[in-house]
């Protein structure tokens, strides 16, 4: 036949070729050796050991038997039975299963070709008899043929994309993948092709790649931004019977500059009161602008109108609003509407959308002023006047003025503000305003007067306005000019005549127009000393003779009359002091008048400060011992074991009540009237817990009492007696007892007084007290 014709000629081409080939046809292996006899070829056909038929299966095999895969055959097997065929190798026993007698192989499971593609196995024959193998084990593959059985998928279930508005048709918006599972090696399975299920017109997809693409012009954000394309991708180059897998596509229109600003309104009114402050809102006006982000951002501003002057606007940068403000008062007398024209722009413009339309608009906008009651209104912000200092009482400084700028005009009335003005120096007239003065003035005291002048109206006193006044006091020559400073002159007592002993000068509180200019004289001729003036405001001072003697005439006082040379002129006559000093053959001072007089007592300045320092030690030693002194006297002044204060008597009978918490000496428990002599003590308040209600003591003991009396009077009249003792006692026993005191510190002088018979009928609680007391009564009455 054609096919072994086929291999026949292959063979016949490997021999021409010296080389040898084995060919599998129709599931048998041939293996042709060829032979050169001469210029003939001799070919040989030798079997080999094995023949079987090719081995492929199908995937995903649905019948109810084993697949059958093929049979195995050793040219060893005489066929009597002998022979027994085992398989080994992937899947041998499991997958695969071969009959032992006639080499048959089976599939015994479904199989999957995206799983394992192919599975080596190993055949070899044995005897059966001897056991031993009839031949080598040889190997071979079953391949799985693949069946179109996986449909495509998507590497993602929902894809995301964006592309500005406006792209031109053809655009790349995003590429889509998907893949299959299926041999793409074998026949068209997993040969993919994609198409749009949803999104058309506006979005194509190339068939091969994926690639999704613009498919209409103009598309707009503002009209809309979403779009939902639904791909699919189906094997089998997009025949008819392929599987198909779809993914989701989220296409979002980003923005561009495409939309222009536009007023809603041609024309906006607004109002706001003639009272309102500069920089304060009278509204917002706002543009609409489709786009978003930097591309909506918008800038206003007022191109025309008469109110340009009154009114601004600026743009709120978060809102995108153009708010109106206030720029300069608005009168509501003098205008009541003011008209301006707002334009509108974007901020960031794209060139390539400027065919679109002007990216601006314009809008008229009318602010009304509002009338209010307004406060009166001054002529001048601030007033300054000036007067002169020597001016009269009454006389007038200066006028305000005020109106109320209202249309009703009422009459305005003025007044002083009393903080700026606290010494009332000066008066208003409340209809006029005229300024008066009340008292003099003083420019020395204070060159400028800051006053604050109330105007208000008389229909409204709440509408007031406040205007400085500044009054400037105008000098006038009315103080003297004196010394500048207090000078100590002195003179040597060897002092030559002609010589110069100070330089003064003279200051003058008032201030001349042209300056100060002084004139020094003397009151009278004076023997000693000279004057002569050096016409700068300063003058000399000089010796008239030679030799002062100090013990004659320590000090010299020098009367100077200073002038000034203003209108009225003015004069004052300043003394100067002169000492007469010790001075050295240089002149220079070495002692003068106070220090002679020690000298002339024996006494130098280092011995006076010696004796100071010697009174000022003596001094605190005094006051050292002193304090010492009474240290020791404030030391316990009961230091001995034989005071009766000192002692502690500890009783270890029963005592009195719960309240009977506090100590006690056995004086006071024995003479309780020591709480009355007590009361004169002043230095310590008693405390008197309970009221005493015990018997007066009696007579025998009469000296322990004045013993405390004499003792208590002795520390009251000791002024070194600390304050610090105390008196306590045991008098009162608490009120919760209805025995009573049961103390025997108040007993009397016998026990024999008492009758103890009540104990008996107080209760089981006091049987072994009546039986101890009552015993013993009977004792001693036997």
């Amino acid at each position: 036949n054609k096919s072994y014709a086929f291999f026949l000629c292959v063979n016949i081409w490997a021999v021409l070729c010296k080389s040898p080939h084995t060919v599998r046809s129709d599931g048998n292996l041939f293996h042709w050796n060829h032979l050169m006899k001469g210029d003939k070829l001799v070919l040989h056909r030798s079997k080999r050991d094995w023949m079987w038929r090719q081995f492929f299966l199908s995937e995903e095999y649905t019948g109810s038997n084993y697949q059958y895969v093929g049979k195995l055959r050793s040219d060893k097997d005489r066929g009597d039975g002998t022979a027994r065929y085992v398989l080994s190798g992937e899947g041998a026993g499991t997958i695969f299963r071969i009959d032992e007698k006639s080499g048959d192989l089976h599939a015994t499971q479904r199989l999957d070709r995206e799983e394992k593609a192919s599975y080596t196995l190993q055949a070899q024959a044995f005897n059966k008899i001897t056991g031993l193998p009839l031949e080598p084990a040889t190997e071979f593959i079953v391949k799985i043929h693949d069946i179109n059985d996986n449909e495509p998928k998507f590497t993602k279930a929902v894809y995301t994309a964006s592309v500005p508005e406006m792209s031109d048709i053809g655009t790349f918006v995003i590429e889509v993948n998907a893949t299959d599972a299926d041999d793409a090696t074998y026949g068209n399975s997993a040969k993919l092709v994609y198409s749009i299920l949803q999104g058309q017109p506006y979005f194509s997809v190339e068939p091969e790649t994926g690639i999704v693409r613009i498919a209409l012009s103009n598309m707009d954000r503002e009209v809309r931004k979403e779009y939902q394309v639904v791909i699919q991708a189906k094997d089998m180059a997009g025949q008819m019977g392929g599987l198909s897998g779809t993914t989701m596509v989220n296409v979002t229109l980003t923005d561009v500059n495409d939309s222009p600003p536009r007023f809603a309104y041609s024309s906006y009114h607004l109002s706001t009161y003639e009272s309102a402050e500069i920089g304060s809102t009278v509204g917002r006006i706002k543009a609409n602008d489709g786009d978003e982000g930097e591309n909506a951002e918008m800038k206003y501003r007022i191109v025309d109108g008469d109110g340009k002057e009154y009114l601004d606007i600026i743009t709120d940068e978060t809102t995108q609003e153009g708010v109106m403000v206030i720029k300069k008062k608005l009168d509501y007398e003098s205008k009541r509407v003011y008209t301006v024209k707002v334009e509108v722009t974007n901020t960031h413009q794209d060139p390539s959308f400027s065919d679109l339309g002007p990216f601006l608009d314009t809008a008229i906008v009318k602010v009304t002023a509002k009338d209010v009651d307004e406060p009166p209104v001054f002529s001048r912000p601030q007033y300054v006047f000036e007067v002169n200092e020597d001016t009269p009482k009454g006389i007038a400084v200066g006028t305000i003025t005020a109106w109320d700028p209202d249309a009703t005009h009422y009459p305005i009335q003025y007044a002083i503000d009393q903080h700026t003005d606290p010494e009332r120096l000066y008066h208003i007239d409340p209809k006029n305003g005229s300024i008066t003065i009340l008292k003099s003035l003083d420019r020395e005291v204070s060159k400028w007067h800051n006053i604050s002048v109330l105007a208000s109206e008389i229909n409204n006193p709440h509408q007031r306005s406040r205007v400085p006044v500044l009054i400037k006091v105008l000098d006038v020559n009315d103080n003297a000019p004196e010394f500048a400073m207090i000078y100590e002159t002195f003179v040597c007592e060897n002092v030559k005549a002609g010589q110069l002993i100070q330089t003064i000068s003279a200051i003058d509180t008032d201030d001349p127009l042209v300056g100060h200019k002084f004139v020094f004289t003397l009151s009278s001729m004076n023997p000693n000393f000279t004057i002569f003036d050096n016409e700068d405001n300063t003058a000399r001072i000089l010796t008239r003779r030679s030799g002062f003697n100090r013990r004659e005439m320590s000090v010299y006082y020098l009367p100077v009359v200073i002038s000034d040379s203003d209108y009225p002129i003015q004069s004052s006559t300043s003394t100067l002091t002169i000492r007469v000093c010790s001075c050295d053959a240089t002149g220079n001072m070495r002692s003068c008048s106070v220090d002679a007089l020690l000298l002339s007592a024996g006494l130098s300045t280092g011995a006076l400060v010696a004796i100071l320092l010697c009174i000022l030690i003596l001094l605190m030693i005094v006051v050292l011992f002193s304090a010492l002194k009474k240290q020791r006297r404030k030391e316990p002044l009961i230091i001995s074991k034989e005071d009766v204060r000192d002692n502690v008597v500890s009783y270890n009978d029963e005592g009195g009540g719960e309240e009977d918490t506090q100590a006690f000496d056995i004086g006071t428990l024995r003479h309780p009237e020591v709480i009355e002599s007590n009361k004169l003590r002043r230095d310590i308040i008693p405390e008197m817990l309970f009221p005493y209600h015990r018997p007066s003591p009696m007579k025998e003991c009469a000296d322990v009492r004045d013993f405390i009396i004499s003792r208590l009077q002795e520390n009251d009249t000791d002024p070194f007696t600390p304050p610090y003792d105390s008196l306590a006692t045991y008098a009162y026993e608490g009120n919760g007892s209805i025995a009573e005191s049961l103390s025997s510190l108040e007993s009397s002088v016998t026990e024999g007084d008492h009758e103890y018979d009540y104990l008996s009928n107080w209760g089981p609680q006091f049987k072994k007290l009546a039986d101890m007391y009552i015993g013993k009564d009977t004792g001693v009455a036997n």
